[in-house]
């Protein structure tokens, strides 16, 4: 089995694999996420590894911004909660968080990973890239979103209703309707 760090890695690979992707004119495209732009979801995963980092007394640098450089943003980003996962103390820092006393690598396995793997598709989708996600990836996001209470699942901003997905689906179309998306 993985460690959280390799499957952070794996993750954090396919997300910025589309993000270096993403052509110059498609960074204001609509995303799947109500109101959201491609930038925007960028803006989120760098804001979202900025709010785990410091959950543990660490922080991405500040510069630049995703309004400025959102390639760059999210390396900085990535290259922070990777370090931070590398660091066996870092790894395994306990605080107190939403849902009771967590270490930041469980945190990231079970908040980070699927959110940024969900978001990959999205960035795929909005900025019209290959939508085909890493199996392994969709796997245990897919897992691990079932495990989430609806209540926080379906809160606002977070996920709509789950959709039908078509008969034979495979597992990443699966997950995408599960979480309200249509592939």
């Amino acid at each position: 089995m993985d460690s959280v760090a390799d499957r952070y890695r794996r993750v954090a690979a396919g997300f910025t694999a589309k993000v270096t992707a993403v052509p110059d004119d498609a960074w204001p495209n609509p995303a799947p996420c109500d109101g959201w732009t491609t930038r925007d979801l960028v803006r989120h995963a760098v804001d979202s590894s900025g709010i785990f980092l410091g959950f543990i007394g660490r922080q991405v640098p500040a510069e630049p911004s995703v309004d400025d450089d959102p390639v760059r943003a999210w390396t900085n980003a990535r290259d922070a909660v990777q370090a931070a996962l590398d660091d066996p103390a870092a790894a395994r820092a306990e605080y107190d968080g939403f849902r009771g006393r967590s270490t930041f690598e469980a945190a990231i396995n079970q908040f980070i990973c699927p959110d940024v793997t969900v978001h990959t598709w999205d960035l795929a989708r909005a900025a019209g890239l290959d939508e085909r996600l890493d199996g392994e990836a969709v796997r245990a996001a897919y897992a691990g979103f079932r495990e989430f209470p609806e209540n926080m699942l379906r809160s606002p901003g977070v996920c709509g209703p789950a959709v039908e997905a078509p008969a034979g689906a495979d597992e990443q179309t699966e997950m995408l309707a599960f979480l309200g998306r249509r592939a």
